[in-house]
């Protein structure tokens, strides 16, 4: 089957930014007399707020939730957003599955906001076919909306033509609710035991492996 669509999500794939993601964390749990280690924040990565914050404080009512994701969001844009770096050959990358003639898609728990610095951080706004941010969505990753809601913007595409790249298991998880398949990368932190038990199809180091493997990767065959 030729894959004519691939979604990628962009923080730990695209993107450096999951550490700088738990850090920002970090400090907005510390504001509310809060406190877990980095491992334990940075398991968690992947998840947009409402998903990360019930996860780790179940207990936390709704409207206390929505004013920590606000602030995790506000500490992430003042100190780490611009700091932020595109992994080596990303752009390159969405380059060449766009001139392989097939559509690219981004795809992420972020907010809209962050997907559009992302886009020009990349410089793929002539590459992109369509996107998909945690605020286009009533749940993120792990829910399957983030995909779903792709799937939608590619009239004429079938989810078994479609791959997700992705660096965390709650991109596998979502994209398998929506019977796709993904091409897993190390990039994000996230082991391959944690990667290959929650069904990623095969598991490169970075966007740079992947392209250099293209041809015999699932993407380009």
């Amino acid at each position: 089957m030729q894959i004519k669509a691939i979604l990628f999500d962009i923080d730990g794939t695209l993107v450096d930014s999951n550490d700088m993601h738990v850090m920002a964390w970090e400090e907005a749990f510390s504001g509310i007399g809060k406190t877990f280690d980095r491992k334990t924040i940075h398991d968690q990565i992947g998840k947009g707020a409402d998903m990360l914050i019930p996860t780790l404080l179940p207990d936390l009512d709704e409207a206390k939730r929505e004013e920590l994701a606000e602030k995790q969001g506000q500490i992430y844009k003042a100190k780490y957003l611009e700091q932020a770096k595109p992994f080596p050959q990303a752009h390159d990358l969405l380059a060449h599955v766009q001139a392989r003639g097939q559509k690219v898609v981004l795809a992420t728990s972020s907010s809209q906001e962050q997907l559009d610095y992302y886009l020009g951080l990349l410089d793929v706004h002539d590459v992109v076919t369509a996107t998909t941010s945690g605020s286009d969505v009533e749940k993120t990753k792990p829910a399957p909306d983030i995909f779903s809601t792709a799937l939608r913007k590619l009239p004429g595409v079938e989810a078994k033509e479609v791959l997700v790249v992705g660096d965390t298991p709650y991109d596998i998880e979502a994209a398998q609710a929506c019977g796709i398949a993904t091409v897993a990368l190390r990039s994000g932190g996230f082991s391959d035991t944690v990667l290959r038990d929650a069904g990623a199809l095969v598991i490169y180091d970075d966007v740079a492996a992947l392209l250099a493997d293209y041809d015999n990767s699932p993407l380009g065959r």
